[in-house]
């Protein structure tokens, strides 16, 4: 950056610190003595030097540190020593402005201290990388509310596992988020609980970065080769107005889909809740599931193509089956009368396939299947599941899609 530019940044930023102090009234601009101004910046043809929060180094000392557990924007502006008529304001201040209730453990401040009489003139909240609150303490009290913008910046990386994806990941510093997203990605392809030393991963994903150097995280897969027991699996993303997801090179689709219920119906007779009042025991009880109201001896089918994890009696559950998917999802049906024919624990299932009958056993007070889901071991509500599409790529798109292919070199 040339020193013209430099000194164009630097008046910039200097004029949101200047307007704080006279946004108020025509007086309190005049009674600022100590106001920057842009002629303030330039001394026999010297720029001053700012800080990372555009203000100048010798007019300010700092200090530092971050909210703590139990602590309020009002405590906090008292113990940094503002002004009385400034912690009466900050409890006015509208909440699209900056609400005080928000701030959070952890978060970063600066206090920002005149060099002339030691008073308290800025203040600056680090809310995230992205968001950052200028409060002006000088007079009266203002805040501005500062964005960044974060870019992705497209990068490859590839890594070979010898004991886990994760540690493979983190040995080469790359966000071990990353670990998460391809399992989803290869949800459907992959079991992650069965990678062995020798499988590897060679991937293209969008980085997000802020300023071309702080790394905030990682955004889309656009394209990877998973090669797992000898076998390359690629999963390229494709998104267009019909239809989106990861396809492999010949444009099937990763993904498969699940049913809209285990069985035939009557009604719905009690949905997915934290706060649910037991039928039987008429106390308040979390029922991660959905109760599906049928006639006894009604058949249950899985809901997708699987392995059978559970088939044993689980106390006020009853008869219960549990079907393992993939590396994502595992499937509950509970209160079944009997189980299928042959079926055992470790048998594949297809999907649709009867696997029980309706019944009542457990804690029931009529005939129902309670059905429950888990994503990632974590219970689900079954009514909002959105079952992916395994709907190959639409003919029309396949000369857009092999042009993308050809991008990503593995």
């Amino acid at each position: 950056m040339n020193r013209y530019r430099f000194l164009s940044f630097c008046l910039c930023i200097l004029c949101l610190f200047v307007s704080c102090g006279k946004q108020n009234s025509t007086e309190n601009a005049n009674s600022s003595e100590d106001a920057f101004s842009a002629e303030d910046l330039i001394v026999e043809d010297t720029i001053a030097i700012l800080d990372a929060n555009g203000l100048p180094i010798d007019s300010f000392f700092t200090v530092e540190g971050s909210i703590k557990n139990g602590e309020t924007m009002g405590g906090l502006f008292h113990k940094l020593g503002a002004s009385s008529a400034v912690q009466r304001q900050l409890l006015t201040l509208p909440k699209d402005s900056f609400d005080v209730r928000l701030i959070k453990v952890g978060k970063r401040y600066e206090a920002y201290y005149s060099v002339k009489d030691s008073a308290l003139e800025y203040f600056v909240y680090h809310q995230s990388p992205l968001l950052t609150y200028h409060f002006c303490l000088k007079d009266s009290l203002s805040v501005r509310k500062l964005e960044n913008t974060a870019t992705n910046r497209l990068r490859k990386e590839s890594v070979t596992i010898i004991s886990s994806l994760w540690n493979a990941l983190a040995e080469k510093n790359i966000p071990t988020q990353l670990a998460i997203d391809l399992s989803e990605v290869y949800a459907w392809t992959i079991d992650f609980f069965s990678l062995q030393e020798g499988d590897s991963v060679q991937v293209y994903f969008d980085e997000r970065i802020l300023s071309d150097t702080i790394v905030l995280g990682i955004g889309r897969i656009h394209a990877a080769a998973f090669n797992h027991r000898g076998k390359t699996l690629y999963a390229y993303y494709f998104d267009s107005l019909q239809t989106h997801g990861y396809f492999d090179r010949e444009g099937n689709s990763l993904q498969k889909t699940f049913l809209k219920a285990p069985l035939n119906y009557k009604r719905i007779s009690s949905t997915f809740s934290y706060a649910r009042i037991h039928p039987i025991f008429h106390t308040k009880k979390a029922h991660t599931g959905v109760d599906y109201a049928a006639p006894q001896g009604t058949p249950v089918v899985a809901l997708g193509d699987g392995v059978v994890t559970m088939k044993e009696y689980k106390g006020g559950g009853g008869n219960t089956v549990k079907i393992k998917h993939n590396s994502t999802y595992t499937t509950g049906y509970l209160h079944l009368s009997k189980y299928a024919k042959g079926l055992a624990v470790g048998k594949h299932v297809r999907q649709g396939e009867v696997i029980g009958y309706v019944g009542q056993t457990g804690h029931a007070t009529g005939p129902h299947l309670d059905f429950r889901v888990w994503k990632n071991g974590t219970p689900v509500d079954p009514l909002k599941l959105e079952s992916p599409s395994a709907e190959p790529l639409p003919q029309e798109y396949k000369q857009t899609f092999d042009s993308i292919v050809s991008i990503y070199k593995f």
